[in-house]
């Protein structure tokens, strides 16, 4: 249907229900809005945050066909699969992730994924879009969904002929004009914006409904009345699913919306349940990502960039060039090295294609510049502070060591605080933190807190209301999460997952602080490079000096509740399989909390495994390995040592 039929039929209707109020149904077209979004303390109005029931995963990625079928294979010997396991091929929709939840059949709340743990409710924004279901077509009593939310091509190019038309900055991509569309706090805008919603999973919190399969719960998601990509195929084995990749890739180009690739799914949840988790992803997925398309264009010049680290870093300057959905002018060079190994200079023409389809990449060199012979030379001096550039052990990057008195380190290490998966300081962008860190007002991330509304009048183009402005964001952003504070400090190879690891574990800056190493590396995931970075990191002076100064300026992230209730599990390693009581999350605090460890694979070094009805693979393999298994009521037992 048309979008002008549609909104034809949306008038009528409106004009219906008005005259006749009786016959308005609860699940209309028109009652797909309700308020707009909720404000904070100070009336600025804002998405709240919303805390996932089960966490959002990533996926990992594989590039090549041998690859794929390397992962297959380590899941069918690690696993003892006596039959390959069957698969599901899903075109990857290249959108924002989103949680849908239903009580009764209604829908009641949509978050973005965010970190995985939390993100934010946009619930308004979601009612408008026409794929997502108000009431569902089947009673039910609680049911998470998920889904991308993506721009059809069409869509996108008609949006930025409008944004021409109205003289207004161009969308980069499908994918942006999404993301943009989608986190509008007036949803009028996202009611007009034409986006639309894949489902491609969905989660039961009863037993009302037995599905046993990926391909199961699809069917069942479009009985419920959502939006399925009707190109998914279940298949046999792995060689199926590259012949599957390789017809999309030659195909995705008729598609009316962005594919960058395939998702591969084991199809049994008992499998899926079996194999678990990583850190990051689930073992019983994989994503394979499309050859990005490669263009030519020429260096322009080499500029250098020095980061948060210190780390020199040279970036190609290229003639502006389009490729896989938006122009890039810029391409990493990665490091001196790989300058050498492409020989490339200034004036070259040369190959670049995206890396994951995101990250402009320079491949090599096609044409030389005839007019420049001489090779091109790697700095000697900081282009910033102009300190002399060392080498690093073990690794290939230039560093600074002027790591508090460079000018391009310390406005890195500020951009990174304030940004969305650090501090969140909305408002405070690289141009105001550039202008800052130039006029001497900061140096390191304390001083942010020292700032007054004077401070920010003395930068250009900062008007009175936008001085205030800065200074409320500045000041809302001191009760952090403890992961996105532990995130904020920069602490050398932690992340944003690993410092939720650290928080969950820790409860608290201060435990992780004066945590030694083998507590340090009691964590799953956490391996000795980590945890001498972070011991190192603390043990910095100039670090200690900024953790006091901002506990000073009431910069304090919030604690989250450890409870070491017994060592009664000390030194042993569990591993959960079947279904229990309550959520295996619970078991796994459980262990924990009583001094044990978790792991998702059975091997020789496991103490225990816990395992309750419809146990899998894990089951058989802990009876092979002869490692000892306990039901829930044998854990109990153990837990209250009897």
């Amino acid at each position: 249907m048309s979008d002008v039929e549609y909104d034809r039929l949306y008038k009528e209707l409106v004009e219906l229900e008005t005259k006749y109020p009786e016959y308005k149904l609860e699940n209309s077209p028109t009652q797909k809005v309700g308020s707009k979004q909720q404000n904070d303390s100070e009336g600025d109005r804002k998405f709240l945050p919303h805390r996932h029931k089960v966490r959002l995963y990533s996926l990992d990625n594989t590039y090549s066909y041998d690859d794929l079928k390397l992962w297959y294979e380590r899941i069918i010997k690690n696993y003892n699969f006596d039959v390959p396991p069957e698969l599901v091929c899903e075109l990857k929709i290249d959108g924002l992730a989103i949680s849908l939840n239903y009580e009764n059949s209604k829908f009641v709340l949509g978050a973005t994924r965010g970190d995985g743990f939390v993100g934010e409710n946009i619930t308004q924004n979601l009612r408008t879009i026409k794929t997502i279901p108000e009431k569902l077509s089947l009673n039910i009593r609680n049911i998470e969904v998920r889904g991308e939310i993506y721009m059809p091509k069409s869509s996108f190019e008609n949006l930025n002929k409008q944004q021409m038309e109205a003289g207004a900055k161009l969308f980069a991509n499908p994918r942006n004009a999404a993301s943009g569309s989608l986190r509008q706090l007036d949803y009028e805008i996202t009611r007009k914006r034409d986006l639309a919603m894949f489902s491609y999973y969905g989660r039961i919190d009863s037993d009302e409904y037995t599905i046993n399969t990926h391909s199961e719960m699809l069917e069942f998601l479009s009985k419920l009345g959502f939006n399925i990509n009707p190109n998914y195929k279940v298949c046999k084995n792995i060689e199926e699913a590259i012949e599957y990749c390789k017809f999309w890739d030659n195909k995705r180009q008729e598609l009316d919306y962005a594919t960058d690739g395939v998702v591969i799914k084991i199809n049994n949840f008992m499998l899926q349940n079996d194999l678990g988790y990583t850190a990051r992803a689930p073992r019983w997925a994989t994503a394979f990502k499309f050859p990005p398309e490669e263009v030519s264009t020429i260096v322009k010049d080499i500029e250098i960039n020095v980061g948060r680290t210190g780390a020199v870093t040279p970036v190609a300057v290229l003639e502006p060039v389009y490729i896989s959905g938006s122009t890039v002018q810029r391409a990493t060079l990665h490091n001196f090295d790989e300058i050498k190994r492409l020989n490339i200079n200034i004036g070259d023409r040369v190959l670049i294609k995206k890396a994951a389809e995101i990250i402009p990449k320079v491949i090599c060199v096609t044409e030389h510049n005839k007019d420049n012979n001489k090779p091109y030379s790697a700095p000697e001096y900081c282009p910033s502070c102009g300190t002399r550039l060392i080498p690093a052990d073990g690794e290939v990057n230039l560093y600074c060591p002027n790591s508090l008195g460079c000018p391009e380190q310390i406005k890195a290490r500020i951009e990174y605080w304030v940004s969305k998966d650090c501090m969140d300081i909305d408002g405070l962008g690289d141009n105001i933190v550039s202008q800052l860190v130039d006029k001497g007002f900061v140096k390191s991330p304390d001083d942010l807190y020292k700032l007054t509304v004077d401070d920010f009048l003395q930068l250009d183009l900062i008007a009175e209301k936008s001085a205030q402005n800065l200074y409320n964001v500045i000041e809302k952003s001191k009760n952090p999460t403890l992961g996105k504070f532990i995130n904020a400090l920069g602490i050398r190879h932690v992340g944003k997952e690993t410092s939720e690891m650290l928080a969950r574990h820790f409860g608290s800056i201060e435990n992780l602080k004066n945590a030694g190493l083998e507590q340090i590396l009691e964590i799953d995931g956490i391996g000795e490079k980590i945890a001498y970075s972070i011991l190192d990191f603390f043990s910095n002076s100039f670090n200690n000096v900024v953790l006091d100064n901002l506990a000073q300026y009431g910069v304090i992230p919030q604690t989250m509740q450890v409870i070491q209730a017994s060592d009664t599990f000390k030194g042993l390693t569990f591993v959960i399989t079947g279904t229990l009581s309550d959520t295996r999350d619970k078991f796994e605090d459980l262990i924990k909390q009583h001094g044990g460890k978790t792991s998702s694979s059975v091997s020789k070094k496991t103490s225990y495994v816990l395992a309750g009805e419809n146990a899998g693979s894990k089951y058989t393999k802990a009876e092979a390995l002869g490692v000892k298994i306990i039901t829930e009521n044998d854990f109990n037992n153990m837990l209250n040592n009897k």
